[in-house]
């Protein structure tokens, strides 16, 4: 069908055309399309010549790039591990840097373009680089130069000269180099990081030395200048214009063939610059395109070869990944443009159109002559068919054709065909009648079938806006069980255009488990026709036990007839025929994972056979009613919860009464007893003994912990009872530091503990109560010198957030540390961690509870970090509101 489709379609444009213009037509189309597919060929081969040049150039730079950077990357860690050789025989040591200087210059004769540094974990570092065939760079920061790093210029007789770059406190250990040794725990190239010396960018080879034991000892790098990399590529040539760069996964530039660096200069520092930013327009063209074409450079697993177009131009791509080396991982992307291929090929274009041209010119000719050989017996023909009347007029009709043979037969397979047309047309027309009479059937059909789906739709748009009503009910979400139940049943009953709707709730033994649910309750029952609510009925299992079964085996039972269906058989005689009850469904109700009672839809007059989107319906319906029992649940232990809340804070207070007026009681012979001790001490009742002072002291101190104790129960009670008034105010926070350093220092000396504060310069005052603040950091200072070994550290560290809304204050150690299992423990009254190292340490247990207490009166909140044998870290975040 579809063949003679398209010969008619095809005959139809050559309607009224004369044959002889269509043989020539024909015959110039089949010249034409030999001439175009032969131009096509040869230039498709021409492109493909292209295409396979061009591929092969641009596998065999991207292979020497991979190359030449494989050699480049290889020669770093060959460095390393000849280092690493050394120092397992002995000859160079991690504790002695000054060892390095001399043979770390020898090694810049093999690796003149790096940068060999060695540091170690006594924050030494020690770093060479060749500057010229005479002279080489030393930097050097240990404790000599009390770690500030320091620059010297060597000449070839080994002479020092201090250059004035002095960098301040400078540690090794926090620089990326040094870090991604750390990280990896074995050989591995770092992230391409800026240099602190001059502005340009680095990548490492970090090797980390450990001891025997697995101890870190140091880390020794291979330095290189991102620029090194760069030279690499202009060495490379590339056809007469293409370029080679290598870039990130993240899209930044490594490096590239041009004379562009591949960074900015933002304040002084060198950064990555994003491909797509190069001042290179073709650069920035193909980062734009492959950004389009792969959403995710980490999608590129595999050498690609792709094109695209730049300024009307074609160009040619080779992306490589680059992952042989550790934590080296570069995309090497190749550029030619088709330019550089295309002269010849163009020539060669040229030549091939004027060929074909002239073979057209010649097959026109050809076609014509032949057209009129071939069409002369045919317009014979043609004039003796003209007068045929059409078969439908009811004539016979017939051609008799003579001379031509071929002819003869065309004009006796004409009149053959006229006789099979007219059979075939009679029968057309009775097949007509036939399939109008179908045509009128189908209609009947459909448009019952659409009455039935308007139908259908109307009752789903009920039970929608229901469902949508019953959803936005507050009686619901306020767990209202009565007012709940009556929206329910009488949406339901609308919903569903049904007489009745009822919910039944099992006995309260229900709720200890199914099997002891022996009466269900009707709850709410509303009657559609009298418009009616009710409610009180009730079914016993002993009764019905058929029926109970049934329930709780099946979340939805529909019957269509109640006349034949065994489930409900035992409610015919008594309650379903009385009120011709013929068509009902049940659902049942869960809560909990248990069946609390159901809801019973109920037809009267007739049968009904309950549809899929109605049984969907009246499940939703049952999920209302359990969710109004949940809310209603949740409310009433909500209550329960409140009035416990209640009886707790009245205890509370009762609690701080108590603590305030029996620490008040305690205090005032407490404070005679120091008085009575104290004069005893200085013998203003006579002279006593050395026994009798011993136990005098003892006497003293054991008073004045208790009155200490006392005291900070009675801070205690007024910080929980908010009788203690904040007097904010704006405070220095480096005097607030200063003063509570100042205020421990004498315990510091007597343990021999280094204390200091990093604070911040130029930091704005903090509004806060300045003594009860400091109290914060003395308790917390305090406790570090306790729990901190003779000759150890302590400190406060300042940091504001980034956004200065908050402030951290960090109380730090260098002590005995705990557990994390044990800091729990911490902000708990009156319990203090113990352990082999805490046990004779004296303390009542409640400075960490009022530092905490304070702290959150600021609105401020106390974090700890703690590592056994190491120290600890107290960090106080206070609200900063500058001014």
């Amino acid at each position: 069908m579809n063949k003679k489709f398209v010969q008619s379609s095809v005959f139809s444009l050559f309607k009224g055309v004369p044959l002889r213009r269509i043989l020539v037509a024909l015959f110039l189309l089949q010249i034409l399309l030999a001439v175009l597919l032969t131009a096509y060929l040869s230039i498709s081969n021409g492109q493909k010549a292209i295409n396979d040049v061009a591929s092969e150039l641009r596998y065999e730079v991207a292979n020497r790039v991979e190359q030449n950077l494989q050699t480049y990357l290889s020669t770093l860690p060959q460095h390393l591990r000849g280092n690493q050789n050394v120092i397992d025989i002995g000859l160079l040591k991690m504790e002695n840097l000054a060892t390095w200087e001399s043979y770390l210059i020898k090694q810049l004769e093999i690796f003149p373009e790096a940068i060999l540094t060695v540091s170690n974990e006594q924050q030494e570092h020690l770093a060479v680089e060749k500057l010229n065939d005479r002279e080489f760079l030393l930097r050097k920061a240990d404790k000599s130069t009390g770690y500030d790093l320091y620059t010297y210029r060597i000449d070839s007789q080994g002479q020092r000269t201090q250059l004035p770059e002095v960098i301040k406190n400078y540690d090794a250990r926090s620089r990326p180099d040094y870090q991604a040794a750390v990280t990896a725990k074995k050989f591995t190239f770092s992230q391409i990081f800026p240099s602190i010396n001059e502005p340009t960018l680095l990548i490492s080879a970090s090797q980390p030395i450990y001891n025997s034991q697995g101890q870190l000892l140091g880390v020794n790098n291979a330095l290189t200048r991102i620029s090194q990399i760069g030279d690499l590529l202009q060495n490379i040539k590339v056809g007469k214009s293409g370029q080679v760069f290598i870039i990130e996964r993240s899209g930044l530039l490594v490096a590239t063939s041009t004379t562009e660096e591949p960074f900015r200069l933002q304040n002084g520092k060198p950064t990555l610059l994003a491909a797509s930013q190069s001042r290179n327009s073709f650069t920035q063209a193909i980062a734009k395109y492959l950004t389009t074409k792969f959403s995710n450079f980490d999608q590129i697993q595999s050498l690609q070869q792709l094109d695209f177009s730049f300024d009307g131009k074609r160009q040619f791509l080779e992306i490589r990944p680059l992952q042989s080396e550790k934590n080296v991982n570069w995309l090497i992307i190749v550029a030619v443009p088709e330019a550089d291929f295309m002269g010849q090929i163009d020539r060669n274009t040229q030549t091939t159109i004027f060929l074909c041209l002239g073979a057209l010119v010649l097959a026109t000719l050809l076609g014509i002559v032949t057209a009129d050989w071939i069409t002369q017996p045919i317009l014979y023909f043609g004039t003796a068919t003209k007068d045929l009347a059409d078969f439908t007029n009811g004539k016979d009709s017939v051609m008799i054709v003579q001379g031509i043979k071929e002819l003869e037969v065309l004009g006796e397979s004409f009149n053959e065909m006229m006789q099979h047309l007219r059979k075939t047309f009679t029968a057309q027309i009775t097949k007509s009648e036939e399939l109008e009479l179908q045509v009128k059937q189908r209609t009947q059909e459909l448009q019952q079938e659409i009455q039935e789906r308007i139908n259908t739709e109307r009752r789903l748009s009920q039970h929608h806006q229901a469902l949508a009503e019953l959803a936005n009910h507050r009686a619901i979400s306020e767990g209202k069980l009565e007012t709940a139940f009556k929206v329910i049943t009488e949406k339901a009953t609308n919903a569903l255009e049904i007489e009745r709707v009822s919910v039944w709730l099992f006995n309260r033994n229900a709720y200890e488990g199914m099997r002891q649910g022996t009466k269900l309750q009707c709850i709410s029952l509303y009657e559609r026709s009298n418009q009616r609510h009710s409610a009180g009925l009730e079914r016993n299992l002993e009764d019905y036990p058929i029926y109970f079964k049934s329930l709780i085996s099946a979340r939805i039972i529909a019957v269509t007839d109640t006349r034949t269906d065994l489930r409900v058989q035992e409610l015919w005689d008594e309650l379903l025929e009385p009120d011709n009850i013929l068509s009902l469904i049940n659902t049942s109700i869960w809560v909990g994972g248990e069946v609390v009672g159901m809801v019973l839809y109920e037809q009267i007059g007739i049968t009904r056979t309950w549809e899929l989107s109605e049984q969907n319906f009246v499940s939703s319906i049952a999920e209302f009613v359990t969710l109004t029992l949940e809310v209603c649940e949740r409310k009433n232990a909500e209550s329960s919860l409140h009035e416990a809340k209640e009886a707790a804070e009245i205890a509370n207070r009762a609690k701080s009464a108590f603590l305030g007026n029996i620490s008040h009681e305690l205090r005032t012979p407490l404070s005679s007893i120091l008085e009575i001790t104290e004069a005893l001490q200085d013998q203003v009742y006579g002279p006593v003994n050395e026994e009798q002072r011993q136990s005098l002291n003892t006497l003293e101190l054991s008073a004045k912990n208790l009155l200490e104790l006392i005291n900070d129960i009675l801070e205690l009670t007024d910080i929980e009872s908010s009788k203690i008034e904040l007097q904010l105010a704006l405070t220095s926070i480096q005097g607030i530091c200063d003063s509570s350093l100042s205020f421990v220092k004498h315990l510091a000396l007597q343990k021999n503990i280094q204390l200091n504060a990093q604070v911040p310069e130029e930091l704005k005052p903090i509004q806060v109560d300045e003594r009860r603040i400091r109290q914060v950091f003395i308790n917390l200072l305090t406790n570090a010198i306790k729990f901190t070994h003779d000759g150890g550290k302590v400190w406060i560290e300042v940091q504001p957030n980034p956004t200065n809304e908050y402030i951290f204050f960090s109380v730090v150690d260098t002590g005995i540390g705990m557990l994390s299992d044990d800091l729990f423990k911490l902000f708990q009254p009156f319990v203090q961690v113990e352990n082999a190292s805490t046990r004779h340490s004296t303390g009542t247990g409640l400075g960490l509870v009022m530092v905490q207490k304070i702290v959150e009166l600021h609105g401020g909140t106390v974090h700890a970090e703690s590592q056994l044998g190491k120290g600890s870290r107290f960090t106080v975040k206070l609200p900063w509101k500058s001014y």
